[in-house]
């Protein structure tokens, strides 16, 4: 049987390059593991920080040492110029069947890569153009679950051009802020994933430093309120048109906030799974998961976020996220696993929506 050619996009010019390789790692062993292995082949494809494709020598040595090279790499590596970089996918990576862009942040999961390969008309895991660039933007995400009626906190769009006027402006909107949003609350690029620039806000002076510090990453942010004491729950959705919805599960911390650290390092955060929650609780987070995968058009895959405030029963949406961490930490796979799909038959799953949507 002629295997299917799996082509496994990681690293990324991004914040979330060595989530990303930690994430092909996974996925490359899930595989070549016993009847996937019958089925695909892998073929490991290396973006660098700076966005050169590298050579598949380099791709396959990632994936055992799980290290990005320092400094660049001399190899030889794949012209990113517009004018050559769709001849150039097709021509070193043909025949590829299936894409899988284990991509994470800006320029992996935005809708940038899946727009490429949308135009070399090959298949690939995960969401198309719009629903991963709403999964990207939290402002945007926003806008469409508020038109789709879900709950959320309160939040205010914020852009680089307002932090960084003249004197007169940038007091005005931290005015605003405080008066609108409050105290705690979060200050995050509107288009970065993994935690990545997000800062947890008490007073003024901590709010000026926090919107000047996002701006560095983005030039659309968002401040949102914080809620007293939520339980933060998370459910993984599978399928196309017609998906389902796993377990429900908890992340439990000492840290003050979840944050990059406290996310990708294991013993910081405990995952609680299935959360322990009343059924009815369960049911309604399970079908908000639902109903926000097909708000913002997602396809194949995605990790939805929610707050639960015990006290008065409120689930409150965060937010969705198109393509979720593959590590061994990461809470996707492992919600599934619990629901009883372990990591090579969710792999395998993914890869056949990803072509049963072609």
């Amino acid at each position: 049987m002629t295997k299917l050619r799996v082509g496994l996009l990681f690293g990324g010019c991004s914040g979330e390059h060595e989530v990303s390789i930690r994430s092909a790692m996974s996925i490359a062993h899930a595989l070549n593991h016993s009847s996937n292995a019958q089925i695909y082949e892998v073929v490991p494809v290396y973006i660098e920080k700076d966005g050169t494709w590298g050579s598949s020598e380099l791709a396959h040595t990632l994936l055992v040492s799980g290290v990005p090279p320092v400094p660049r790499t001399t190899e030889k590596t794949l012209n990113l110029q517009p004018t050559t970089l769709i001849q150039g996918l097709s021509n070193q990576f043909d025949p590829i069947d299936v894409w899988f862009p284990i991509l994470h942040g800006p320029n992996g999961e935005d809708g940038t890569i899946q727009g490429l390969l949308r135009l070399v008309q090959i298949p690939f895991v995960g969401s198309d153009v719009l629903g991963s660039a709403l999964g990207m933007d939290k402002i945007a995400m926003k806008m469409v679950f508020a038109q789709a009626g879900l709950p959320q906190v309160r939040y205010m769009a914020v852009t680089r051009s307002q932090v960084r006027s003249n004197p007169s402006i940038f007091p005005t909107l931290c005015d605003r802020i405080e008066a609108e949003i409050g105290y705690p609350c979060f200050v995050k690029p509107a288009n970065l994933g993994s935690s990545v620039g997000i800062a947890k806000v008490l007073t003024r002076t901590h709010l000026e430093s926090a919107l000047d510090e996002a701006a560095n990453y983005d030039r659309r942010l968002i401040v949102e309120a914080g809620v007293p004491s939520p339980r933060e729950v998370e459910c993984a959705v599978l399928g196309n048109d017609t998906p389902r919805a796993s377990v429900v599960g908890e992340i439990s911390y000492h840290s003050d906030f979840y944050d990059y650290e406290t996310k990708y390092t294991e013993g910081l955060a405990e995952l609680v799974i299935p959360a322990h929650l009343p059924a009815p609780i369960t049911e309604k987070i399970q079908e908000m998961a639902i109903q926000a995968f097909h708000a913002v058009d997602a396809a194949g895959l995605a990790r939805v976020d929610f707050f639960y405030l015990e006290t008065t029963g409120e689930v409150l949406i965060n937010e969705i996220n198109t393509m979720p961490g593959f590590t061994v930490t990461s809470m996707y796979p492992r919600l599934w696993s619990a629901t009883g799909i372990e990591f090579p038959s969710l792999v395998h799953q993914l890869i056949q929506l990803a072509l049963a949507q072609r």
